[in-house]
């Protein structure tokens, strides 16, 4: 185990948004405006080997994904043992529906075109929402989420937004925390949070309906990450929040989401394990998580 790691104070705030189609605030989030105190977090983690992770606790590697280019979100099929993932900036617009292995067991393809699909996630009638979201350059006024049934996936609804805060295409160098990689479904509102090519210090949590529109996103929070964020995941009992970044993971664990956002992380390294790309809970203790080079692992919370 590696000496403790200070985590940077978790910072809050809420910020209102007037949209062409107005987002409701979710029910019982509440949003600090204070920053908590620094903690410290001790990191779970050991060096391994490159692209394996073989020497750092609780990390297992489970399978290959040798047939999906550039692996860039994970999300649950409602199929134990089955995940649905995409491929990263300039693939085909196709979704993968693969085994625990990293077997494909079927490719969906899906009548819109892909500019940089970034993350994937389900909700709980069996929707699947992906992001064209990705914004690496923060100019894109283009933004767009595909909401779609895997099982008809010729009829695609589209959720198109805006962020309320950006008012330059691109902006300074410092600002540009408008790139997003990771989002979530919960309680009818897709959650999208940034990854800070600015500074690299911020993520900011957006939400926007899970309905067809056009949205002005409502800013909920800023969350205080020493990281680029690139997905997201809830546990199947709401009570904890994994943001995956680059080789780690930052836990955040609360009552309820709006308990959760206020929460100071705890770091886990994954230092060695590749370019961590998607992460989805299977149960409450375990997470799924994959690489751009198609490695699957899993993480077990104890």
């Amino acid at each position: 185990m590696r000496a403790f790691l200070v985590v940077p104070a978790l910072a809050a705030t809420l910020l209102g948004s007037c949209s062409e189609a107005k987002t409701n605030q979710p029910e019982g989030l509440a949003i600090a405006t204070a920053a908590d105190p620094v903690t410290s977090a001790k990191e779970q983690g050991k060096k391994g080997k490159k692209g394996k992770g073989d020497d750092i606790d609780n990390l297992t590697k489970v399978g290959k994904m040798k047939e999906v280019p550039e692996s860039s979100g994970l999300a649950l099929t409602g199929e134990p043992g089955t995940f649905y993932t995409h491929g990263d900036d300039g693939n085909q617009p196709i979704l993968y529906k693969v085994d625990a292995k990293g077997e494909v067991l079927a490719r969906i393809e899906v009548p819109v075109k892909s500019r940089d699909w970034e993350s994937v996630t389900r909700d709980n009638v069996g929707n699947v929402y992906i992001g064209d979201v990705g914004n690496n350059n923060n100019n894109r006024k283009d933004l767009v989420i595909h909401r779609l049934n895997p099982l008809n996936p010729q009829i695609v609804q589209e959720i198109q937004l805006k962020y309320p805060d950006q008012n330059e295409f691109p902006p300074k160098k410092k600002d540009r925390n408008f790139d997003v990689e990771a989002s979530l479904w919960h309680a009818g509102q897709v959650y999208l949070f940034t990854k800070d090519r600015g500074e690299g210090k911020t993520s900011k949590v957006y939400t926007v309906p899970d309905q067809a529109g056009n949205y002005t996103a409502r800013l909920q929070t800023k969350l205080a990450i020493n990281g680029q964020v690139t997905d997201a995941a809830l546990s199947p009992n709401g009570r904890r929040l994994v943001l995956l970044a680059r080789e780690e993971l930052f836990v955040f664990e609360g009552d309820d989401l709006a308990a959760i956002l206020k929460a100071a992380p705890r770091r886990i390294s994954l230092k060695g394990v590749g370019q961590t790309e998607g992460a989805v809970f299977t149960t409450d203790q375990t997470l799924y998580i994959s690489t751009e080079q198609g490695n699957l692992f899993t993480y077990q919370f104890e």
